[in-house]
């Protein structure tokens, strides 16, 4: 159904209509420390609709080697619906679709904790973001407090799709104006966290796909302590700010330089490159040494940007084995699950930051200073994922 609407023809009205300065204002977005309160939930506006062409276009942009997320004939013989939406990339999105009323005034995001992809995300699936407020500790006057909040990705069958728990730093109000204020309500939108959470994954057929993966990537080749050091290294220019506008972040820490050049410290300057995209990066140039024959990315966990990427900056990454069982049921026949911890460096090899730093690497860097240990300026990532990866058999 459609209807046919004659409006009137467009006036020029700007000379007709005084100028009142008394009537000016400033829409701004993001929260103070102040305006996190304990159980508030958030419903992320826009939402996202995932497009094949934009799938693809992620995982090439982020080198991932994974066919799962390239091929969709490959995709559809291992027994998905489809070609499947990259987790980076549906981590990436639902992250960002919550900057606008939870980060865009946090001074850093400080950790992601528990996340857990629940369901595949297929071309024409549209996720919606939701964040729940789990908790506000603040340091004192004049400091900066801390917001652990956890957030959702729902598709369009309200099923959560992923879920997640992250830490960011965020500043106190002060004499500055309140941003947008939830609307006025007695009860706070559902918000269907799941504990215990299933995975919801396909039938896999008898026989899997072969002869498009890697020989050196199967569950077999993977044992405790094995050390990756992975070959390739990515340098970011400023594509990454268009990058960020593709997945939906509105920092402008990440894209406004008269903002970002405005603030104090070593955040000043260049625009930072969105951590979602160095991770992204990193995870794609381990892809083909890691991920290429998983099924699944379970999830991650103790995840931290150490220091922050520029435009010029080159990334490169290492991962090491933390350990390697079997899966569940009937899944141990034909896979397994392998534990990696992924660190990422920066304007260095991966080899060479090995070779110069060598186990120091692998130490979260919040535990030096109790350790008496210097931190590694190099160094400018590390988390904890888990993988579901097919046996050579």
């Amino acid at each position: 159904m459609s209807q046919a609407i004659r409006f009137q023809a467009q006036a020029e009205l700007a000379e007709k209509v005084t100028v009142d300065l008394e009537k000016v204002r400033y829409p701004h977005y993001g929260r103070y420390l102040e305006e996190f309160v304990p159980g508030q939930v958030f419903v992320h506006p826009r939402g996202f609709t995932f497009l094949a062409a934009q799938m693809e276009g992620f995982a090439r942009t982020y080198l991932q080697c994974n066919p799962l997320y390239l091929n969709e004939q490959y995709a559809r013989a291992m027994g998905f619906l489809g070609l499947v939406a990259s987790p980076q990339m549906v981590f990436n999105v639902v992250l960002s679709l919550g900057v606008q009323n939870d980060s865009e005034k946090a001074m850093a995001n400080l950790g992601y904790y528990d996340a857990q992809y629940l369901r595949p995300v297929y071309a024409l699936d549209t996720i919606r973001s939701l964040t729940k407020v789990i908790d506000r500790k603040e340091r004192g006057a004049g400091k900066p407090g801390i917001v652990t909040i956890r957030t959702l990705g729902i598709n369009q069958n309200d099923e959560v799709v992923l879920q997640y728990q992250r830490k960011i730093m965020v500043g106190g109000q002060g004499d500055r104006p309140s941003t947008t204020p939830l609307p006025p309500s007695a009860l706070m939108p559902a918000f269907p966290w799941v504990d215990d959470a299933e995975v919801f994954l396909p039938d896999f057929p008898a026989q899997l796909a072969s002869g498009l993966t890697g020989p050196n990537s199967y569950f077999e080749d993977f044992s405790v302590g094995d050390i990756i050091v992975h070959s390739n290294g990515r340098t970011i220019t400023d594509e990454h700010l268009s990058l960020t506008y593709a997945v939906g972040n509105t920092h402008p820490l990440h894209f406004d330089r008269v903002f970002s050049s405005g603030l104090s410290g070593k955040m000043s300057g260049d625009p930072i490159v969105y951590g979602g995209l160095v991770f992204a990066w990193l995870e794609g140039l381990a892809s083909r040494d890691v991920s290429e024959n998983s099924v699944w990315e379970l999830g991650f966990t103790e995840g931290y940007h150490t220091q922050p990427a520029i435009a010029g900056d080159t990334v490169a990454a290492l991962s090491r084995v933390l350990a390697a069982e079997e899966a569940p049921g009937e899944l141990g026949k034909k896979f397994g699950i392998v534990s990696f911890q992924l660190i990422g460096v920066k304007n260095i090899s991966a080899a060479n930051a090995l070779a110069k730093h060598g186990e120091d690497l692998f130490i979260k860097e919040n535990d030096k200073k109790d350790m008496g240990k210097e931190k590694i300026d190099e160094k400018i990532f590390e988390i904890e994922r888990r993988l579901l990866i097919r046996k050579r058999g």
